[in-house]
């Protein structure tokens, strides 16, 4: 049995296994249909602060069954193992550790956002909602 670590430390070694993506460089690739955007924030945060204007909404606790592309839950987007995937979470921290999860699913171009939605709208970029 391994050494037990902090979350800091987990976070900077599942990072190091993908290139994070920052707000203006999802949008592109959203924009530009070559990545597919994933908010896995609780319900009451994209009621409270609003969507991301085409991102899917997949809750943290069924995002491996909506996108597995061999699993019998998948979202039609789950076309395959090479989709690229954006996650989104609030902050940037939960995203880290659920695009490791979909590593792990063989969704080698899985990615997240650096700073989460709240980097997405301080960035400037389109929001629906409040």
């Amino acid at each position: 049995m391994s050494e037990p670590i902090g979350i800091d430390a987990l976070l900077e070694r599942v990072r190091g296994g993908y290139q994070r993506i920052g707000p203006r460089d999802a949008h592109d690739a959203a924009e530009a249909g070559t990545a597919v955007l994933v908010d896995i924030r609780y319900a009451a945060l994209r009621e409270r602060d609003g969507v991301i204007p085409g991102a899917l909404a997949v809750e943290r606790n069924e995002l491996e069954w909506r996108l597995d592309p061999q699993g019998s839950h998948r979202l039609p987007e789950a076309t395959g193992h090479d989709l690229r995937v954006v996650v989104v979470c609030d902050e940037g921290y939960a995203s880290s550790l659920a695009a490791e999860s979909l590593h792990r699913l063989g969704l080698h171009r899985a990615t997240d956002l650096i700073g989460g939605f709240q980097a997405w709208r301080a960035a400037g970029l389109p929001v629906d909602g409040p």
